[in-house]
């Protein structure tokens, strides 16, 4: 078992046999059927007790479709694409990468015999153009447009077509890949726009509706219901995605979601898929989010997001009974970047932050969430559990780079008996190696230790946040345990709490 990857990195489809897809708008595909609408759900039954079933009726979206249907667009990009005589088209179709899908134009110099024909006066071809689709909707009525950033990134032309088929060049204002948002304007007075509303009171159950233009199929319309909230993907730390079930596909990019009050809750960006279709997980970026970047954008062109400087991890109980915490909840900080803000402030390793400003974090994830949308040089104030009491620290955010994030599903390591680790001190060379101060290198690993994954190698660097440098101090954290022991592990240069349960 190895460290659990870090949040922004990609998901590893060999081991889980699918990915998460940032929708791409590549070339036209055709559906291989439509589901049959079911205007109505008469309930008839009679429950046990014989009193009747209350009628359900299915809610009929058509009104909301052909009030704000005009205010969804049709974005079609063209991107210059350098060609090479190896290259072949392997920028034609990039249907499951989440980048602008080609529209799969063949370089006839990409074929196994090129290699034969360089050094004979060939010259490598001139850049190609790549067409890719996506959606928007329409904010403002002076023509100003919300998408997603991986709809744009990288279009040397952006064409904007409305429902009356009318079609204006647009200019990208801006974009931010952390949060997959743009916006962009075209040159255009009175047109229709769509109705914001919040996400922060969007309920698990509710239905909601997307418009958009899947596979090219222009201001098409699925409804489904939300799945869930406050979703944080790999590679998309600090967005606490909305997951609904409603049929998104290639070119539903950046296109509007709906709850049934007719207001846009989120705007539909990934999907999870083994295929690289829709399969009944969708993810869409809360509309608040999502403004709160777009309106940095379009004054300034870019988005600043504050930084921490810390890796944390989830809080799971064995974690809660290792710190003497009343319940599991907040982020656990399991690295402190050297010289950032939070070792400025004194944030520690083991240090589980509960509050940030007053609000709760009932679980990591939202901490990430809370940082990103406060600015650079804002100063927050965080709650702070530490042995076994709280405190609070005040900490002035730097500017987000690469904020750091990790699950629980870690490794662990530990000395002795009761966790069937054998250990030593690092020596000289291999604490500069590590880049650490004292620490106890795992030779052996066996029972708890090796179920929770600590692998011969491994270094332990602190037990229940105190740091140990000798088989002793190890031993001594371990008498002090009360059923589970925290372990701070370093496996190359990832640092990680594992909770592991003392035999």
């Amino acid at each position: 078992m190895s460290f659990a990857t870090f949040v922004r990195k990609p998901l590893n489809a060999a081991a889980l046999g699918a990915a998460i897809i940032a929708l791409p708008f590549g070339g036209l595909y055709l559906a291989g059927s439509a589901r049959a609408a079911a205007p109505t759900l008469a309930a008839t039954a009679t429950a046990a007790a014989g009193a009747p079933v209350p009628t359900m009726t299915l809610p009929d979206f058509s009104a909301m479709v052909q009030k704000y249907g005009p205010a969804v667009v049709n974005i079609t990009v063209t991107s210059k694409v350098p060609a090479s005589l190896n290259q072949g088209d392997q920028n034609g179709d990039n249907g499951d990468n989440g980048d602008n899908g080609g529209n799969g134009n063949e370089n006839p110099f990409g074929s196994p015999f090129a290699p034969f024909f360089r050094g004979f006066g060939f010259q490598t071809p001139r850049p190609e153009p790549m067409h890719g689709e996506g959606s928007g909707f329409i904010i403002r009525a002076d023509g100003v447009i919300m998408t997603n950033a991986h709809v744009v990134s990288g279009a040397s032309e952006v064409t904007v077509r409305l429902t009356d088929r009318r079609e204006f060049t647009a200019k990208v204002l801006g974009t931010d890949p952390k949060s997959d948002i743009a916006v962009i304007k075209i040159n255009a007075h009175d047109l229709p726009t769509v109705k914001l509303g919040d996400s922060h009171g969007l309920k698990v159950g509710e239905w909601v509706l997307a418009i958009g233009a899947p596979f090219g199929f222009e201001n098409s319309a699925t409804a489904g219901i939300v799945s869930a909230k406050g979703r944080t993907l790999p590679g998309d730390g600090y967005v606490p995605f909305i997951q609904t079930d409603v049929p998104i596909n290639p070119g539903n990019s950046g296109g509007p979601l709906f709850n049934m009050s007719g207001e846009v809750i989120g705007i539909n960006s990934q999907i999870y898929s083994r295929s690289g279709g829709y399969q009944g997980v969708s993810f869409s970026i809360p509309i608040d989010v999502a403004m709160q970047v777009g309106n940095q954008l379009e004054a300034t062109g870019h988005v600043s997001h504050g930084r921490l400087g810390v890796l944390v991890q989830d809080v799971s109980q064995g974690l809660a009974d290792s710190f003497g915490l009343p319940k599991p909840e907040g982020a656990l900080v399991s690295s402190v970047e050297k010289n950032g803000p939070a070792s400025h402030a004194g944030i520690e390793p083991g240090d589980v932050i509960l509050k940030i400003n007053g609000q709760t974090i009932a679980d990591w994830s939202q901490l990430p969430v809370a940082v990103a949308t406060l600015a650079p040089g804002t100063s927050v104030d965080l709650q702070v559990w530490r042995n076994h009491d709280t405190r609070n620290v005040s900490v002035k955010l730097g500017s987000l780079s690469d904020e750091r994030t990790a699950s629980s599903n870690g490794p662990a390591t530990e000395e002795g008996g009761k966790l069937g680790l054998a250990v030593r001190p690092l020596t000289g060379d291999e604490q500069r190696q590590a880049n650490t101060h004292g620490g106890l290198v795992v030779e052996q690993s066996s029972g708890p230790a090796a179920d929770a994954g600590i692998e011969p190698g491994d270094v332990v660097l602190a037990a229940n946040g105190a740091p140990v440098s000798s088989a002793a101090q190890l031993r001594e954290a371990i008498q002090k345990s009360k059923g589970h022991i925290a372990l701070l592990i370093q496996r190359g240069d990832t640092q990680l709490f594992v909770p592991v349960q003392v035999g």
